[in-house]
């Protein structure tokens, strides 16, 4: 014969501050929201490979919609590639990150930077600054 189980279940009911806390964790682990300014990153390969492969199908295939049945078609292509065939896609793509990373470090470099050490632009600069650069430009052009 079987023998009883003798663990019981109890139904406890959570500590609401408990509840907060972890709710507080979840919101704090969330990703923070994109800064719309910063430069956007590169393309991959196959990325760079897609943007090539699209308009030549779209010239071969000018009925076919493009969307999943394109991508489709790419992925296969691009599996059925050897390396060598991919590598001119692959340099395209290391040059695009490195122009990326020279982009994100000014961009970085911008907003370590204090607000009065940056170059003011034309929009930025007081309305007596642009009215005395002309006055200037207008005097010595005299």
């Amino acid at each position: 014969m079987r023998a009883l189980r003798n663990a019981v279940v109890t139904h406890k009911k959570p500590n609401p501050q408990k509840l907060k806390q972890r709710k507080a964790e979840m919101k704090s682990t969330k990703s923070k929201k994109k800064d719309q300014n910063a430069p956007k990153r590169p393309a991959t390969t196959f990325f760079v490979f897609m943007e090539e492969f699209r308009k030549t199908y779209k010239e071969q295939f000018p009925d076919a919609k493009a969307g999943p049945v394109v991508g489709k078609v790419g992925g296969e292509k691009w599996k059925s590639m050897s390396d060598a065939e991919k590598a001119p896609y692959a340099e395209k793509a290391l040059k695009r990150k490195a122009e990326y990373e020279i982009a994100l470090e000014a961009y970085k470099n911008n907003l370590n930077c204090p607000q009065n050490h940056r170059m003011p632009t034309e929009s930025q600069k007081s309305t007596s600054e642009v009215n005395d650069d002309t006055e200037q430009e207008a005097s010595s052009s005299s």
